[in-house]
């Protein structure tokens, strides 16, 4: 099978699954999160993988959407449509998307994420899906979107922080490094970013040590407690308000922004702490201009 936006290969036990668009910081275009899910595929329909390794190649293990492509392009695309827009076609494909970074955590065969640099925004969604993440000590993970223009559609932070914590990120937008995401529970170890392959590694060995269906038991038995407690329910609901957030007013502004100024200038302020306009001072903005 032939991939655009990753590097699938397998070995022994073992197979791996590359981001590859490393001068874009393997940021998300359309073709990636189908292409995760087919080689997803790939691994759990061979025989002879036991564990999957999920990494990114170059500086970061990924950046999120490529808002490039998505927010400084065109008027309209699949994620912006023009006013008044329906909440159900946007529905359709950021699910789809979301279905696509969840066959991760729906694999038979265990995920290990490995995190360098990044795993910002979208970034941290694929992350999150992982059964375990190890990181980079001074990597970077957050979902800044959260300020404006996004909403985590796979909403992993929750059930894996729990809600003060999570609130504590969704509600800054702020990121956090490898050392703290450890210590506060979000990902299972962080380590020197030289002893990042070494440490990964030895835990896909560990790991791939284990027949397969005593993996797949094991998993399939405690993601089945994350689903009992509404994960299918929670995950409609953010994937709802994620299109909400970018057809609001502060989110149409900010893909206004993005369009005049370039995304770098537009994500430089949402991320700045400056404070983002809202309903209001948009309605009073365009009032003064008329």
């Amino acid at each position: 099978m032939k991939f655009s936006t990753l590097i699938y290969a397998a070995s022994g036990r073992i197979a791996r699954i590359t981001l590859n668009r490393p001068a874009r910081l393997n940021a998300i275009n359309r073709q990636m999160p189908g292409e995760i899910r087919r080689a997803v595929d790939l691994a759990n329909a061979d025989e002879g993988v036991h564990v999957i390794v999920l990494s990114g190649k170059g500086r970061a293990f990924c950046a999120g959407y490529d808002l490039k492509e998505f927010a400084e392009g065109g008027a309209t695309n699949e994620v912006t449509q023009d006013m008044p827009w329906d909440p159900m076609a946007d529905y359709r494909v950021m699910k789809g998307w979301t279905e696509d970074f969840f066959s991760l955590w729906r694999s038979y065969k265990p995920v290990i994420c490995k995190v360098q640099g990044y795993a910002v925004a979208g970034g941290s969604d694929i992350a999150l899906c992982a059964d375990l993440v190890v990181m980079a000590r001074d990597a970077k993970i957050g979902y800044m979107p959260a300020r404006v223009w996004g909403c985590p559609t796979t909403a992993m932070w929750v059930y894996r922080l729990g809600a003060e914590k999570a609130k504590r990120m969704l509600l800054t937008g702020d990121t956090i490094d490898g050392r703290t995401a450890k210590a506060w529970g979000l990902v299972y170890d962080a380590v020197p970013e030289k002893k990042l392959d070494a440490a990964v590694e030895a835990l896909a060995a560990r790991m791939a040590a284990v027949p397969r269906s005593q993996l797949m038991m094991q998993k399939l038995m405690i993601n089945q407690a994350y689903e009992n407690m509404g994960l299918a329910n929670t995950q409609m609901i953010a994937t709802l308000f994620d299109g909400v957030t970018r057809h609001s007013p502060e989110g149409m502004w900010f893909k206004r922004e993005a369009e005049a100024h370039g995304f770098h200038a537009a994500v430089k302020w949402r991320d700045s702490g400056r404070p983002i306009p809202d309903a209001r001072e948009l309605k009073a903005k365009k009032r003064s201009r008329q």
